[in-house]
């Protein structure tokens, strides 16, 4: 029988949560954009809006009925979904949406180093997993690698959305921001071994699922 005090894992759900309202967006827009033509993207980004508000909404009750519980990540990322989905569709702007991913990011980076400064590994609530043996010193360094992460993120959200088309910045965002933080998350793998985490246990996807930021 699971020992009820263990924290429940979902990590390939935690993930397809994360990755899969951003998707909606992303094929939404895309299967607007090819059904009003190119002289209509704002009438597709507004689709692709729409249906990402909505995607996210499925996505927290899903966390909540499948995995009993929502993540705080998932919580603000559907929040601030929602407040600038809504904020690009009143004002027709896809700034909006667009300046979003800075903001969780920035958030998440102030507030891992802020937990930090005081000797507490936030990461360790924010994302709600749980590596069994993992030190504190390890949860410490962990929290340290995601919060630069996150700096980084940031700062290039905020390159590309200045820089790029809103089709190219799009593309970037669902594809190459989701592989690199997937990466990212497994190559901090051999960090936690050397940190006690319990190598009697599988070493998969879920683990890897669990600690990757929020792809909204």
């Amino acid at each position: 029988m699971a020992d009820p005090k263990k924290p429940t894992h979902g990590g390939n759900l935690s993930l397809a949560l994360d990755f899969g309202p951003l998707l909606v967006f992303f094929l939404t827009y895309k299967g607007a954009g090819w059904l009003w033509g190119p002289g209509n993207p704002i009438t597709a980004m507004m689709f692709g809006t729409a249906a990402f508000m909505a995607a996210i909404v499925v996505a927290v009750i899903v966390s909540k009925v499948k995995l009993g519980r929502v993540s705080p990540m998932l919580w603000l990322s559907a929040l601030l979904i929602l407040f600038f989905g809504g904020l690009t569709i009143y004002f027709r702007d896809q700034s909006f949406i667009q300046i979003k991913p800075t903001i969780i990011y920035a958030f998440f980076a102030l507030m891992l180093f802020a937990g930090l400064m005081r000797g507490k590994a936030l990461l360790k609530y924010l994302l709600q997993a749980a590596y069994d043996g993992l030190t504190e010193t390890g949860w410490r360094k962990l929290s340290r690698n995601w919060a630069l992460f996150f700096v980084a993120m940031a700062l290039a959200n905020e390159v590309m959305r200045r820089t790029m088309s809103f089709d190219s910045w799009l593309a970037v965002k669902v594809w190459g921001v989701t592989i690199v933080s997937v990466v990212f998350a497994a190559a901090n793998i051999p960090m936690l071994m050397r940190h006690g985490l319990d190598l009697g246990e599988k070493l998969d996807s879920d683990e890897i699922g669990e600690t990757t930021p929020p792809q909204g």
